[in-house]
């Protein structure tokens, strides 16, 4: 069975270029995923996060081809035990649960591969789509943020979702983790 992610290697601008250059995507992702998206952008893309390693951001492929982009930011300072998360698929394969399962193998690759201990992500209010993506995925909604962000010169409001290593690792074991263990945070 093909590995639904993988890194993204320079044979895929084509395909980046298709499933990006789509307003309805960009649409839902912070500016710097641009509208149009263009050779010169996938490009540029594709050189950013190739000397990435262990790699921070993935292919979403189905048969090969890369049909989306997943990614994590770790956080720095004293947010470094958390990373946020940020996913896209092109829209012919919305629906399918391709995202879903995307961000949950990514969850685990990023815990089993990287010392953070909380994942979070900031979808537009109005974007359900991906907010109900993060909780199929085990993210719990932590808050609204009110006119957080700016996106086509309209004030939006982003919706908090997070995922806590502690969290995680009960969703995969089905064993509580104590609340001890919650509580604790790594240096």
């Amino acid at each position: 069975m093909e590995s639904l992610l993988r890194p993204w290697s320079e044979d895929d601008l084509a395909s980046l270029v298709r499933h990006a250059n789509n307003r309805r995507v960009a649409r839902n992702l912070r500016d710097g995923f641009p509208h149009p998206y263009t050779p010169v952008d996938g490009s540029a893309f594709l050189a950013a996060v190739a000397g990435d390693r262990p790699a921070l951001h993935l292919a979403i492929q189905v048969h090969g081809e890369a049909v989306g982009g997943i990614g994590v930011r770790p956080g720095v300072d004293v947010e470094r035990v958390s990373g946020e998360i940020g996913f896209w698929l092109g829209e012919t394969f919305w629906g399918q649960g391709l995202c879903t399962a995307a961000v949950r193998t990514f969850v685990d690759y990023v815990f089993d591969g990287f010392a953070l201990h909380r994942l979070f992500a900031m979808p537009f209010l109005r974007n359900l789509r991906s907010q109900r993506v993060l909780e199929k995925a085990g993210f719990r909604r932590e808050g609204i943020l009110s006119e957080s962000a700016i996106k086509e010169g309209q004030l939006e409001s982003q919706a908090l979702y997070a995922l806590t290593r502690p969290e995680w690792t009960e969703r995969a074991t089905g064993v509580e983790a104590n609340a001890e263990d919650r509580s604790t945070t790594p240096p």
